[in-house]
């Protein structure tokens, strides 16, 4: 299942607030264009659950309209459903980032999503080495309480690729943000067969290729 990006195409910006790239980060970290499917926009005055969870910390500052750069992806940007190494059609989408990161181009491409109108319970969030923020914050209230969220799916939810009690969503994004080569190489398929319809993979696209058996 390799993962190499293609040549960047330029697509329409996407209406709606823009994350402003925090200090350090690179401000071209490329963005993914939102995946198939029908993406109902959330109704005006809708519950602070249909929202993107917060993550601890300060609050973000405010946002401004931005173009969203081009996207990259995969070889295989709209892969049929009995297509080799895809469930269901899924399509696969690659953000190139350095393994620390990946967790902040796994969060901008939510940004995205939610912008473009992706319901909050239909995106699961996956990192294969540091948890999350938002899930180690969520998880010091108990497993319980914890869980509870993942299964009440309606809001983005944050776990370690590991976890097997995640179950598959439409949009699943996996953070390569760390751990070893062994277990990037059981995520990336496990997280590909949880995706109903894109799956996007942020890291160093070089590791996730050798980590896969996938030619140079």
């Amino acid at each position: 299942m390799p993962l190499i990006p293609e040549e960047p195409q330029i697509h329409e910006s996407v209406p709606g607030p823009r994350a402003t790239p925090a200090a350090g980060r690179t401000a071209s970290t490329p963005r993914p264009v939102p995946g198939p499917g029908p993406r109902p926009a959330p109704p005006r005055g809708a519950p602070a659950s249909s929202v993107r969870p917060g993550k601890p910390g300060p609050a973000a500052p405010p946002r401004g309209p931005v173009a969203a750069p081009p996207a990259q992806r995969t070889n295989s940007p709209q892969p049929s459903a009995d297509s080799p190494g895809t469930a269901a059609g899924a399509q696969l989408q690659l953000i190139p980032a350095p393994a620390g990161g990946a967790v902040d181009a796994a969060d901008e491409a939510v940004d995205l999503l939610l912008d473009s109108g992706r319901a909050p319970g239909e995106i699961l969030v996956l990192t294969t080495g540091e948890t999350h923020p938002w899930a180690a914050h969520e998880q010091s209230f108990g497993e319980a309480s914890y869980w509870a969220q993942h299964d009440a799916a309606d809001d983005v939810f944050y776990a370690d690729a590991a976890a097997e009690r995640a179950t598959g969503r439409p949009v699943v994004v996996v953070a390569v943000n760390g751990g070893s080569d062994e277990v990037t190489a059981r995520a990336l398929p496990a997280a590909m067969a949880r995706a109903g319809m894109l799956m996007i993979v942020c890291g160093d696209p070089q590791r996730i290729n050798a980590v896969l058996g996938a030619p140079a």
